[in-house]
């Protein structure tokens, strides 16, 4: 008689295996859920991360300045195109050496010391090194900071270096160019007072051939008299007579020629030191004012311009002085100079075609400031060109008469000494310049 083995109803073990397939199933289709979750957020940040890489790649292989990561105990990790240019090496022959190898040897202790500080106390230091280069010893600045990692720990250092060597070289390049723009300046300014000393040279002429003359005059005389006593005393010295003597004295008028020669003597020594005096204005003109600074008397300037003007003039020009006698200011005498003097011309062919032409300079001071104003009574300056008349190159006279740089260099010398110069407005006709310096001596 067969045996029914089964302990359980067939019903009851049904329902058993049904639900437990079914939590079994529940809880596979959850880990899948969960794993295709995961499997998305780790290609997200996977995509992130190569993004990431491809940014710090970028970086490292167009940023000019050196980058270079490194480890705690001094390695490179990472490092930059331009840092590899510069030591002409490729990234796989410079990770894992010690950057201190980088840097000639008498910065190498410096460079261990600072790294170490910066990795010890956490903050970030500046070090000038010089860097073995494909070119030679280069000197660079580098600013080394602490590198983190996950939990907050210093786990090595970032430094960014900028070269030095070219900054210092465009520096260089740029003081020379600085230099050379200084020289054209003194040129310029120079080539201004020659021309304004070629309008001169007609009054020059004439001021030194007067005395020169005289001079050549009075040295004929001398020579003549020269003469007459050689022959005098000759015949005394030949044992001539009183009596001959005495006649001889009467035909040679050595008397009357006795008092021409203390007067040719004066004559010719007042002409020499006319001519000295004409010199030593000319050598006061021409002055290429690149001395130092001094204490001068700008109303004494202004009356030896204003005699060298009137000497060079074709027109019958007065020119008036109001105000203080004398001016102090201070500054350097051969650029002051060449304001004073443009200024006096540029005002003498402003009324070189006016009926009774007046210049008027007039002297005076405001506060800390020496001030003179030029002043004629000429046509004017017209407004539409009254902005522009400062610039360099610009001039309303005809070509070949000026070259447009007198008032430009004017202008800048005034403020390179700490005044002005500017157009002023006046009451009647004519145009008014005012100069203003800063006063010198003991104000």
């Amino acid at each position: 008689m067969p045996q029914n083995l089964d302990m359980h109803p067939p019903g009851d073990t049904a329902e058993f295996s049904d639900s437990a397939w079914a939590d079994v199933l529940q809880a596979v289709d959850r880990t899948y859920s969960e794993l295709v979750s995961y499997q998305e957020q780790l290609e997200s940040r996977n995509n992130e991360l190569r993004a990431l890489r491809r940014v710090l790649a970028s970086i490292l292989t167009s940023v000019s300045d050196f980058l270079i990561v490194i480890s705690r105990d001094g390695l490179v990790e990472e490092a930059s195109a331009s840092f590899c240019t510069a030591l002409d090496r490729n990234k796989e022959a410079l990770s894992g050496a010690e950057f201190a190898e980088f840097v000639v040897p008498g910065d190498r202790e410096a460079l261990r010391a600072a790294l170490a500080q910066v990795l010890g106390r956490g903050h970030d230091m500046t070090l000038e090194v010089c860097l073995e280069t494909a070119h030679g010893a280069d000197p660079v600045e580098l600013r080394i900071a602490p590198r983190l990692d996950r939990r907050g720990r210093r786990s090595g250092a970032v430094l960014t270096g900028r070269p030095l060597g070219e900054l210092r070289r465009a520096y260089s390049e740029l003081e020379a160019s600085h230099r050379a723009l200084q020289d054209t300046q003194s040129q310029l300014i120079r080539n201004e007072k020659l021309a304004s000393l070629g309008r001169l040279l007609a009054g020059v002429a004439h001021e030194l051939n007067n005395p020169i003359s005289f001079v050549y005059a009075n040295a004929h005389a001398l020579e003549k008299y020269a003469s007459r006593f050689e022959a005098y005393f000759e015949r005394v010295q030949q044992g001539a007579t009183r009596k001959e003597l005495i006649g001889l004295r009467h035909e040679l008028k050595l008397d009357r020629e006795l008092k021409n020669l203390r007067t040719a003597v004066v004559g010719a020594r007042d002409g020499a030191e006319r001519v000295r005096d004409i010199v030593e204005d000319l050598r006061r003109l021409s002055a290429d004012g690149s001395g130092e600074a001094a204490d001068i008397d700008l109303a004494e300037i202004t009356r030896v311009a204003a005699s060298w003007v009137e000497r060079g003039t074709k027109s019958d020009v007065t020119i008036r002085f109001e105000g203080l006698d004398a001016l102090p200011v201070r500054g350097r005498p051969g650029h002051i100079q060449q304001v004073v003097m443009n200024l006096l011309q540029n005002a003498t062919d402003a009324v070189a075609e006016v009926d009774a032409p007046l210049i008027r300079i007039l002297h005076r001071t405001e506060g800390p400031l020496a001030v003179i104003e030029v002043i004629d009574n000429g046509h004017g300056v017209p407004a539409q060109i009254a902005e522009t008349i400062f610039d360099p190159f610009f001039t309303t006279k005809d070509v070949g008469s000026g070259t447009g740089l007198g008032l430009s260099i004017s202008h800048k010398i005034a403020k390179e000494h700490g005044g002005d110069l500017k157009l002023c407005s006046t009451a009647g006709p004519g145009a008014c310049f005012r100069l203003e310096l800063p006063r010198g001596g003991d104000t």
